[in-house]
């Protein structure tokens, strides 16, 4: 048994520890958890293409052929930035080496000096100034480094994600540093697609109830009670979710730091990301560079997998009492030839004892077939004879004998 070393190229997406799906050789990735994601994804495209198919036809006919343009336009920018922000990195911090993990623990160490037993050591923490204000730097036990500022571990998808916002299901991905622009723009291109599907439904429904009457108007359209119906309880919770970040775009903040009261706590700390000015916030956010992806998903590494090889080689002595034994059994008893597992029998041109119609020139053969045959016997005579059995007289003998000497 030999195990043989094999290297391998492979890509590092494969290796990335934690909980992120990837596909398209890397280029995508997300959450495990992507129901939410396909339901969120089935509404927007049931919803508008049943608008499509009732209320386009008649409003272009009716009133302006620009409404379904329009429509058509929104609803692909909307299902371009969901796309955007469900597919792509948000921001996710790379894991320390093993290297890396063992000189952090020796400084950490260092800093902190021989703890005695009982007692619980200092949090793991270091401070940084930013914007003459100290910030601090938390340490992940899980990834083994010390958090940039405004970074969060995420436990759906067990990495940390720089500028981390929150975990969407909807979307089926984290919102960090690199995706949070599109999901703004998806969450208030939605409201606005919303907002526009549900007015023209109402609209469809009062220019066609004026000829035909609403009970007739609904059941000639029975799509757009349910697209009523989506329309409005979806209205309220996206357009919610709209102004609730544009309120943290103005301030300059995070929907994790909002919850933990990290700047409005009882301290009454300042947010040091903050320019005062609602103007630079918002071009901050919305309008700054776009962070290239630390993870380098794409790249190719070295991979050492051993394979364990087996030689299948017979020994000397086996070898040879095989051939032996091979060699008797063959003598003894003819094998039929084989070739390549498939069984040759020899075809026989002539009969063993010739008579009168066999041909004349097959039987000088036969003779020296038979000749071979004789001289085989005399050179192998048999290993033992069987004793004749004895006479009936000679066993009447044998009896006389014994009696007369008793």
């Amino acid at each position: 048994m030999s195990a043989v070393m094999i290297t391998r190229k492979v890509r590092k997406w494969e290796k990335l520890p934690g909980k992120n799906t990837f596909c398209c050789d890397g280029r995508v990735m997300m959450a495990r958890q992507k129901g939410v994601f396909y339901l969120t994804l089935f509404l927007i495209v049931g919803t508008c293409a049943l608008f499509f198919a009732f209320e386009c036809p008649y409003l272009a006919v009716h009133l302006s052929p620009a409404i379904p343009v329009f429509a058509v336009l929104l609803f692909l920018f909307v299902i371009a930035m969901l796309l955007r922000t469900s597919f792509s990195d948000p921001g996710v911090l790379p894991r320390a080496l093993p290297e890396e993990a063992t000189f952090i623990e020796m400084e950490i160490e260092a800093a902190n000096g021989n703890v005695p037993a009982g007692q619980r050591p200092p949090p793991r923490i270091r401070n940084v100034q930013i914007n003459n204000q100290i910030v601090k730097l938390k340490y992940c036990y899980t990834c083994k480094i010390f958090r940039p500022p405004r970074a969060s571990h995420c436990s759906i998808c067990d990495n940390c994600v720089d500028r981390f916002d929150h975990h969407c299901p909807w979307v089926g991905n984290c919102v960090g540093k690199r995706n949070y622009r599109y999901f703004y723009l998806f969450t208030m291109s939605l409201s606005l697609l919303t907002i526009y599907i549900f007015t023209f439904d109402i609209v469809h429904v009062v220019m066609r109830s004026v000829d035909n009457g609403f009970l007739n108007t609904l059941k000639e359209t029975p799509g757009t009670v349910l697209e009523v119906l989506v329309c409005f309880f979806t209205l309220w919770s996206v357009v919610g979710l709209t102004g609730f970040h544009t309120y943290l775009i103005s301030l300059n903040q995070t929907t994790n730091e909002d919850i933990k009261g990290s700047w409005s706590g009882k301290n009454r700390v300042q947010n040091p990301y903050s320019h005062k000015n609602i103007i630079k916030n918002c071009c901050e956010v919305l309008c700054g560079p776009t962070y290239p992806s630390v993870l380098d998903r794409r790249g190719l590494m070295s991979e050492d997998s051993s394979v364990s090889a087996t030689p299948a080689v017979p020994s000397s002595s086996s070898s040879s009492s095989s051939s032996s034994s091979s060699s008797n059994s063959s003598s003894s008893n003819p094998v039929p030839q084989t070739t390549h597992g498939v069984l040759c029998l020899q075809k026989t041109t002539a009969p063993l004892i010739p008579n009168e119609h066999t041909p004349d020139d097959a039987k000088p053969s036969i003779a020296a077939s038979a000749e071979r045959s004789s001289s085989r016997k005399e050179e192998h005579p048999p290993a033992s004879k069987v004793p004749p059995l004895a006479s009936p007289e000679t066993d009447a003998e044998a009896s006389l004998a014994k009696d007369k000497s008793h």
